[in-house]
C-alpha cells in the first residue's frame, strides 16, 4: 500500500494505491497533487484570481467545463434538496464571519448577521450567470467533485482510496473494501466501503467566536445563519462523493428524527451523531 498526503482546498488530503509500486505510486501521486492544485484554482472562493472569484465579481463569465459542471450539479442538488442544499450562500458565509481562510481567522471573527439565499443562477451552455446580488461557494460540492476526479486519475495504476478533509471516493480496492474510521462519542465505527464515497458534514470542525456567540459554517438557507440542529455530525455513504457530500448537509439540517427516517427511506447508509452524544445508525447501517 503506497500513501501520499498534503493540503489543497483548506484541507488535508490523502491518497492511499493498493496494487501499485513506489516507481509507479510517485508520478501518480504528483498528477493527483497537480489535479487537487488545478481545482483549487477554480473554485476557491477565497482566490481573487479564480475562476469561481470572478463570476462573482462579474455575475456572468463563459465558465470552464468544470465550473459548469459543477454549478449544474450544485442547482440540481438545491432543487432535490428542496433548497437545504443551496450554493448561493457566499454572502450568508461572509456574514457568518467565515470571511477568509478558516487558518486566517485565528478562532474569532466579526459577523454582519443572517443573508437571504435563493437567488436565481443560471447555466447556459458554458455561460453561467448570477442575479444581481448573488455570490456563490462552491467549497463543499467542489470537494467531493475534486475526490471523484483524483479517484478516476489515480484508478489505471492501481486500487485506490481519495480522502479530501472527509470526502472519500474510491476505486477498486482490497476484496474486504476500504475500512474508513467515523468518530463517536462512544469509539470510532469502522466502514467498509467496497464501492462508491462517503462524505462527513458536521458543526463540530469549522467554528469560530462572534460578539454574539460561536458559529460555525453549515449554513441553514432557511435562515440565513449558521444551522441550529440537534444533529453535530452526519456521515453518509453514497455512490458518488458529490452525492454523498449533499445528502449529508442535507441530513443534517433536517435534524436527527427527519435525516433518519429519509435515510432509511433511501436505503442511504448513514452514521447521525446527536449534540446530546447520541450515535444513530439508519440507511440499513445495524
Amino acid at each position: 500500500m503506497e500513501r501520499h498526503a498534503f493540503r489543497a482546498m483548506g484541507t488535508e488530503v490523502e491518497l492511499l494505491l493498493e496494487g501499485a509500486d513506489s516507481e509507479e505510486a510517485g508520478p501518480a501521486f504528483a498528477r493527483a497533487e497537480a489535479e487537487f492544485e488545478r481545482l483549487e484554482a477554480i473554485f476557491s472562493r477565497f482566490r481573487p484570481e479564480s475562476e469561481l472569484s470572478r463570476l462573482n465579481d462579474r455575475g456572468s463569465l463563459d465558465a470552464s467545463p468544470e465550473l459548469a459542471t459543477v454549478v449544474e450539479l450544485a442547482l440540481a442538488a438545491r432543487d432535490r434538496t428542496a433548497g437545504r442544499f443551496d450554493p448561493t450562500v457566499h454572502d450568508a458565509l461572509v456574514a457568518a464571519g467565515y470571511d477568509r481562510t478558516f487558518e486566517e481567522l485565528d478562532g474569532s471573527s466579526d459577523e454582519s448577521g443572517a443573508h437571504p439565499t435563493g437567488g436565481g443562477v443560471r447555466v447556459r451552455g458554458s455561460r453561467v450567470e448570477l442575479d444581481p446580488g448573488v455570490r456563490l461557494d462552491l467549497g463543499g460540492i467542489a470537494k467531493g467533485y475534486a475526490a471523484e476526479r483524483v479517484a478516476a486519475l489515480l484508478a489505471p495504476v492501481g486500487g485506490c482510496l481519495v480522502n479530501a478533509g472527509g470526502d472519500v471516493s474510491t476505486c477498486g480496492g482490497p476484496d474486504g473494501g476500504w475500512p474508513v474510521g467515523v468518530e463517536t462519542p462512544s469509539g470510532t465505527i469502522t466502514l467498509a466501503l467496497k464501492r462508491g464515497a462517503l462524505a462527513t458534514s458536521g458543526s463540530d470542525r469549522r467554528r469560530w467566536r462572534t460578539a454574539t456567540g460561536e458559529r460555525h459554517h453549515l449554513i441553514d438557507p432557511a435562515t440565513g445563519r449558521s444551522a441550529e440542529s440537534d444533529l453535530l455530525r452526519v456521515t453518509v455513504v453514497a455512490s458518488c462523493a458529490v452525492e454523498a457530500e449533499v445528502a449529508a448537509k442535507a441530513l443534517f439540517l433536517a435534524g436527527e428524527e427527519a435525516a433518519a427516517a429519509e435515510a432509511d427511506a433511501a436505503g442511504l447508509p448513514a452514521v447521525l451523531v446527536t449534540t446530546e452524544g447520541r450515535t444513530r445508525l439508519a440507511g440499513g447501517l445495524g
